[in-house]
């Protein structure tokens, strides 16, 4: 599945309320909706000018609600999904992230990505709402759209 739209996605993201995955046996499950704005939230605050490594947070749930089992699979479902519509760097970011077979290739973008990732399962703060997200949405699907026609 490729998303076309920032409607698109937006409807998924809304779907992951109330999704709760468990990442493995030792820690309590997350919910997917509260985790992605956690997630998205602290790399705001960390990295403020990089609306893609921010973005990327936000939308790794898409693969767990569409796609549910190996974490691997849903991270490379979830990276196609949104290639067309979020570009290439968003992609790579979600497709890598969970992936822990590739510590010696690791890039700043990524180690900061998984580290907000994982403080986001237990940050307990209000990471404000999805509506928040839709204009960055927006800015970077218009950035990355084929033809410049977007929602």
């Amino acid at each position: 599945m490729e998303l076309r739209s920032v409607e698109e996605l937006m409807d998924l993201l809304h779907a992951c309320r109330g999704t709760r995955v468990a990442p493995d046996r030792d820690r309590p499950p997350v919910d997917l909706h509260d985790h992605a704005l956690r997630t998205a939230a602290l790399l705001r605050r960390g990295r403020p000018a990089d609306k893609e490594l921010q973005v990327a947070g936000l939308v790794q749930p898409v693969g767990g609600l569409l796609w549910p089992g190996d974490p691997a699979a849903r991270a490379d479902h979830a990276a196609h999904a949104v290639r067309a519509l979020l570009g290439e760097r968003v992609s790579r970011l979600v497709r890598r992230c969970p992936r822990r077979d590739d510590s010696d290739d690791l890039d700043d973008d990524l180690l900061t990505l998984r580290q907000a990732t994982e403080e986001g399962r237990t940050a307990g703060f209000d990471a404000g709402v999805l509506e928040d997200w839709r204009t960055v949405l927006h800015l970077l699907a218009a950035r990355n759209s084929r033809l410049g026609a977007v929602d």
